[in-house]
Parts: structure tokens; sequence; C-alpha cells
């Protein structure tokens, strides 16, 4: 069953140990514990870090056209209980988890709480087995087609030209981007823009060089109209 999981997620453990506590759920190590069964919150805890700088690092390299909220929003999309969950699901990590018979009664390997858990407790024990490369890869042969159709779908976008481009469809409305807001020092400045549609706001954006701010405040208006 191990070796049939460890072919299916294309890696091979020095230490098996470290694959069954990143599979063991604690109500089995509860339902065991005269046994002295180990389970995978602590796992969990740092695979949840491996797997943030490993998606991290691959978006801010190849997403050079994204701004920071962006690759924030990006991020948070990959690394959420929904997409961990999915991952999961593609690898039937259900199948081999260690749980308790009431737990595995209850529907609790398809829960996504506990196989979004136990992926990052798997991402974990592939560190520690093999360390950042492999975990890199095995996190990385999910995230990447991810990024991929985010990237074709929702790119970055000039979007004041988009803006102005559907404002011209009514003569004789103007739009202005007023700076209102400015902080920080001169090495790392904050700005803030509203878009006016007339006399109207219609938008507002912060960056950290006016035209971010610019283009973040114009994303802004296009949401708001349904663009």
């Amino acid at each position: 069953m191990m070796e049939e999981f460890e072919n299916k997620i294309n890696y091979h453990f020095k230490n098996k140990d470290l694959l069954k506590e990143a599979l063991t759920h604690s109500s089995f190590a509860n339902e065991n514990k005269k046994k002295h069964i180990k389970h995978n919150e602590r796992l969990e805890f740092l695979g949840d870090a491996v797997l943030s700088i490993t998606v991290s690092d691959y978006i801010f390299k190849n997403c050079p056209s994204l701004p920071e909220g962006e690759l924030t929003k990006l991020r948070a999309s990959l690394v959420c209980e929904k997409s961990l969950f999915l991952f999961a699901k593609k690898i039937d990590l259900g199948k081999y988890l260690y749980l308790s018979y009431g737990e595995r009664r209850d529907g609790g390997s398809n829960r996504p709480s506990i196989l979004s858990d136990a992926f990052e407790a798997l991402i974990a024990a592939i560190y520690i087995d093999g360390g950042m490369e492999p975990a890199r890869d095995f996190v990385l042969s999910f995230v990447v087609p991810e990024i991929k159709n985010h990237t074709a779908g929702k790119a970055f976008r000039d979007y004041k030209t988009k803006l102005q481009e559907i404002i011209q469809k009514n003569p004789g409305e103007k739009i202005d981007y007023i700076l209102v807001g400015e902080s920080g020092p001169d090495h790392d400045k904050r700005f803030v823009f509203e878009v006016h549609l007339n006399s109207n706001v219609i938008g507002r954006g912060g960056g950290r060089s006016k035209k971010e701010a610019e283009q973040q405040a114009a994303r802004e208006a296009l949401e708001l109209m349904g663009y």
C-alpha cells in the first residue's frame, strides 16, 4: 500500500516512518494511544511553511507583470483549503490515510479539512526526508498548472486602458486619477489614488509606485462596473 502511494506521488521515502506519520490523522493516534503513534499535526505546521515559500518564490519569479496585490491573491488561491483538497484528491490521498474507525465511517477520508491538512503534512515529510528540491518539485507539480490557468485568464492587464476604452463609449464623460495619499520613507513609498468619473469616485487603489496605484484604482473601478 505504501509503495503504491509512493509510486503515485513519484517520491520514494528513505524513512518510511515519516510517510506513515504524514498519513496518520490524530483520530487514529487517539484510538491507539497505547502504541504511542505519531500523528501528522506537527508536520502539517511545517508543510504549510514549505508550501508558502515554494509558491511565493515561483510566482514572484514567473509572474513578473503581476503587482504585489495580485501576487498575494494568487498565492492565497493556491494554498487555501479548497485547492489543497483538490490536489489531495488527484493522488487519492484519502484512500491511504490512517483514520479511526469512526472517522472513516463518517466520511473523514473525503473531508476537505482532513485531506488538505494531510497534503501539507506530506509536503513536510518529503522536505524532511529529501530536502527542499523534491518538496518543491512535488508542490509545483500541482500548482504550476493552476498558475498557468490563472495567468491565462487573469494575467495583469492594462486596467487604465481598458477603463478608458469603456468610458469613451459615452461621449462627454471624463476620468481623472487623483493622488489622495502618500506614506513611507523615500526608499519605500506607498501611494493611494482615486479614479474619478466626472466628479464621482469610482475606484481606489494603492501601490509602491504611482503607476501601480493608478492601475489598481482602475482595476477596482472595472470590478465595480462588472468587468
